[in-house]
């Protein structure tokens, strides 16, 4: 049996806990209410087993996820939403910044604001990480960050082309300890899911043709790799 993953455990606690909190926004029944605090429970046990939580102990998971539980459609737990933004200039460089928190570098990011647009979002966020000012171009991609180990907060990252139009650099004193213009073939470490990202972002840039890529369906859903016969879309998977 192949082993377990501490993504594929961040995951799998993920969904049993938003099935379980979803369950308890729109269940009337006392019955059914402790069994899903039960699942809840499983769920906190699953993710302190994968070393994804800062809570001391599985039962102030338990507490958290129970304070967030909402009543009808406030209560159907999705994944949040986020946006990344390729940024490139007349150089064919890509804007990068280094996380504060890790120290990792990658594309600017940030959480989609209610009242603006994703695209809005990521004007917003470029100026705020990076004090560059951009257009946002297409979008490149749709991104599970859960699927891919990239974060262990459930969420979709739609990722922009962007292109530069002014400003001057200046990392966020809070949020950036660095940012740059890097070419393509001098990229900075640790750099975050370039395997992933990379071919598409750097074809973007040189205003090559790009297909959306989004993480193709598993065959089962909840396998981790497809099944003989069903291989996955090039680049996709």
């Amino acid at each position: 049996m192949p082993e377990v993953t501490a993504v594929q455990l961040t995951r799998w606690s993920e969904a049993l806990s938003g099935i379980a909190r979803t369950g308890l926004g729109f269940t009337e029944s006392l019955y059914e209410r402790e069994r899903f605090e039960e699942i809840l429970k499983v769920a906190a046990d699953m993710r302190h087993a994968a070393g994804a939580s800062s809570l001391a102990d599985a039962a102030e998971h338990v507490q958290e996820w129970m304070g967030q539980v909402g009543q009808g459609v406030a209560g159907y737990v999705t994944p949040k939403l986020a946006v990344g933004a390729v940024v490139g200039n007349d150089a064919g460089e890509l804007l990068l910044v280094q996380r504060a928190d890790s120290g990792v570098w990658l594309y600017p990011t940030g959480w989609c604001d209610v009242g603006y647009s994703a695209s809005e979002v990521v004007i917003k966020e470029v100026l705020e990480e990076t004090g560059i000012h951009c257009e946002p171009l297409r979008l490149i991609a749709v991104l599970d960050g859960l699927r891919l180990g990239f974060t262990s907060v459930p969420l979709y990252s739609l990722v922009f082309a962007c292109r530069a139009t002014g400003g001057e650099l200046k990392a966020h004193p809070l949020e950036c300890r660095d940012v740059g213009w890097f070419s393509e073939d001098n990229l900075p470490s640790p750099l975050a899911g370039k395997e992933r990202w990379g071919p598409p972002a750097f074809a973007a840039l040189r205003g090559e043709p790009v297909e959306v890529v989004f993480d193709a369906p598993r065959r089962p859903v909840w396998e981790e790799h497809t099944e003989p016969g069903h291989p996955p879309q090039p680049g996709r998977d």
